[in-house]
């Protein structure tokens, strides 16, 4: 393989993944913290209050990248660690802690890929409604604009939102992630406030007047194949794809909702969180998009779960996705197909040509840990899903391994590790895997050839 020179090598982690400190330094409670504290919720009833303790051992973290060779870091800031109401007073600690990082990765020559929302909204504002609440998107950009200001002169990539399907349709509509909702319109209205919320904190970063700045946001892409190509199993598939890519994909960049959602959601479409303006709004001219991509979704037509269509959740479209392929999977049970990732790269530029440069921002897997840290099955999956990006005929500017680190792995805890670090949760020791090594030989390679 060959990449352009200049291309993006990094990793991703999440704050509430790996930063721990849950209470410490002002911080202020999530929806993460109330929905973990659920019993049943998380898997073994694990919660984020240490997870891999980042918050305190972040410059070996950071030393660990750096030796890993990647040139760019995908992060998050915690709003509640920022804003502990979620709006209002500013915590200055935080703020501190993410200077610090920014700072040194500045210093080991690593671009800091920010994202401001990865899941963690203030428990403060779900009380007020969270994203079913139109006031939500304001307070985030304003939020938005308290770190941009912040921390502008250290970063010049922005990410508003990682993955709004699963802050809106897996919290609010399946109820597997916090606030642990079940709901048909308050989902639907999470989705639009989402996605209103990047626009208006796009507006509000750009009117801070800092050159150089770039805004984007990130999708979770997972192409959709129908099991057969009975009509009805067609349909199904284009009933999930408009569920998980295209209401988030056409009015960010098609200016419009897909037309199909009339009839997927029958007595739920009462649309009026949606104003005339905002279209233009979520519209705004990015200037990257990130794609994440984990598997393929295989699915048959079914029954709706609930018969009456007016007490339906917003995931309740009438289709069976546990249809498995006859491949590999991984410890989560998923799929194991990389030309899902070429698909997923080429429908998105196929569907909206004019899209801005892409960055693959989430690409990684669980399999069993062997002795001596040896995990073959990840660094196959890695060398193999690298090649199927590079496949696809787009303005691809980088690849980001998820993740860096073990961490809290959400409604699964740490049952499952993605890290291509091993993190002893008893001892927090850090312990490079086969993967590690080998994927920082692979970009060494890279920029020997470019």
């Amino acid at each position: 393989m060959s990449f352009p020179a200049g291309f993006r090598w990094g990793v991703a982690t999440s704050a509430y993944q790996i930063e721990g400190a849950a209470a410490l330094d002002g911080r202020g409670p999530s929806i993460w913290d109330t929905f973990a504290a659920v019993p049943g919720a998380v898997a073994n009833g694990d919660t984020g209050e240490v997870a891999a303790d980042h918050y305190h051992r972040w410059a070996e973290d950071v030393r660990l990248l750096v030796d890993l060779g990647v040139d760019a870091y995908r992060f998050s800031v915690s709003w509640s660690r920022v804003l502990p109401e979620g709006r209002g007073k500013v915590e200055q600690r935080g703020l501190d802690f993410y200077r610090r990082l920014v700072d040194t990765l500045r210093d080991n020559d690593v671009e800091p890929f920010l994202t401001l929302y990865h899941w963690d909204l203030p428990q403060a504002l779900e009380d007020e409604g969270g994203w079913r609440n139109r006031d939500t998107a304001g307070w985030f950009a304003d939020y938005a604009a308290t770190v941009h200001e912040a921390l502008s002169d250290g970063v010049s990539k922005w990410t508003t939102l990682n993955e709004p399907y699963c802050s809106s349709v897996v919290g609010y509509a399946e109820g597997r992630h916090a606030p642990g909702a079940r709901e048909g319109h308050g989902a639907l209205a999470a989705v639009h406030h989402l996605l209103l919320g990047h626009g208006l904190a796009v507006q509000s970063m750009r009117a801070n007047g800092v050159a150089g700045q770039e805004f984007g946001i990130v999708l979770n892409q997972s192409p959709t194949v129908p099991v057969t190509d009975s009509p009805a199993d067609v349909a199904a598939a284009v009933r999930q794809d408009v569920l998980l890519r295209r209401q988030f994909t056409d009015p960010l960049f098609g200016g419009e909702y897909p037309p199909e959602m009339e009839s997927m959601y029958g007595a739920l479409t009462d649309f009026s969180f949606r104003h005339d303006e905002d279209l233009s709004i979520i519209g705004q001219p990015l200037d990257y998009v990130g794609l994440n991509y984990y598997y393929r979704l295989h699915v048959a037509d079914a029954p709706h779960r609930e018969p009456d269509p007016a007490k339906r959740t917003a995931h309740d479209i009438g289709v069976d996705t546990s249809q498995l392929p006859n491949v590999q999977r991984t410890g989560m049970g998923w799929p194991v197909e990389p030309e899902g990732l070429t698909t997923a790269l080429t429908d998105l530029k196929a569907r909206h040509p004019h899209l801005p440069p892409i960055y693959v921002t989430e690409n990684g897997c669980v399999f069993p840990d062997t002795e001596g840290f040896l995990d073959n099955d990840r660094i196959t999956f890695l060398r193999d899903h690298i090649a199927a990006a590079q496949a696809a005929d787009v303005d691809l500017r980088g690849y980001f391994c998820w993740s860096l680190l073990d961490n809290f792995e959400w409604a699964h805890g740490y049952k499952h590790r993605f890290g291509l670090i091993h993190v002893d949760y008893q001892t927090q020791e850090r312990t490079p895997r086969a993967s590690y090594h080998w994927y920082r030989d692979f970009i060494k390679a890279q920029r020997q050839d470019s």
